[in-house]
């Protein structure tokens, strides 16, 4: 399981009227404001002309769906390490049936979790170890890494008066203590701090206008 992270291969000229594909992930603690951010972008980019695949993981895929209820909603037990295979089985699929092809016609593909959330929430949340979960991805999806990384940071008490707010049933990942939150925040800073070129890491508790605004900005340089 090795091989050198590489950044999303871009399409010839004149693969899509809006230029060559870029690579957007969402990441953050539940309750961040992944979802809202992620649609903000894709209707901008609509109206910019540009060609968008929004998607998630897990979940993106037929495949997709059936490992998003075994991981997150399974009433039983999922053993730490089954659990960052299964999602980086889902990852492996999703990346070679939407990711890589959206990219290569030249559309933007905007995406809710990726790699960065297994190291998270199975390497520091789950206490596997960070590099083994991360090596596991890299060949799942063949070394991919996205071009803008967008991480939402909150306080996990504040994120779970969001979900206590929202009142919804809450899936395996969400009912964990809050301990397991607070090592699943430290291990996406951790993350971005060791990647900066890639992280964009914002104070998700600011207005989500001012949010919305940042993330255009950043977009917007790497299109251009």
């Amino acid at each position: 399981m090795t091989g050198e992270p590489t950044r999303p291969p871009r399409a010839p000229g004149g693969a899509a009227a809006g230029g060559p594909g870029l690579f957007v992930t969402f990441e953050g603690g539940d309750g961040a404001g992944k979802t809202t951010q992620a649609a903000q972008l894709e209707q901008w980019l609509r109206e910019q002309g540009r060609e968008v695949v929004r998607t998630r993981e897990p979940g993106g895929t037929e495949v997709g769906v059936l490992v998003r209820d075994i991981v997150l909603h399974h009433r039983g037990h999922v053993a730490p390490r089954a659990e960052a295979l299964l999602y980086a089985a889902d990852r492996a699929h999703h990346v070679e049936t939407v990711v890589r092809p959206s990219i290569a016609r030249g559309d933007v593909v905007i995406q809710d979790r990726y790699l960065d959330s297994s190291v998270a929430y199975q390497g520091a949340g789950r206490v596997l170890d960070a590099d083994d979960v991360r090596s596991l991805s890299l060949w799942a999806t063949g070394g991919l890494l996205p071009d803008v990384t967008v991480l939402l940071d909150l306080d996990p008490a504040v994120a779970r008066a969001r979900l206590d707010a929202d009142d919804k049933p809450f899936d395996r990942l969400e009912a964990e203590k809050a301990e397991f939150h607070e090592r699943v925040r430290a291990g996406f800073l951790a993350l971005a701090a060791s990647e900066p070129d890639r992280f964009l890491v914002l104070d998700a508790a600011l207005p989500a206008d001012q949010l919305a605004g940042r993330i255009r900005e950043v977009v917007a340089s790497r299109l251009a």
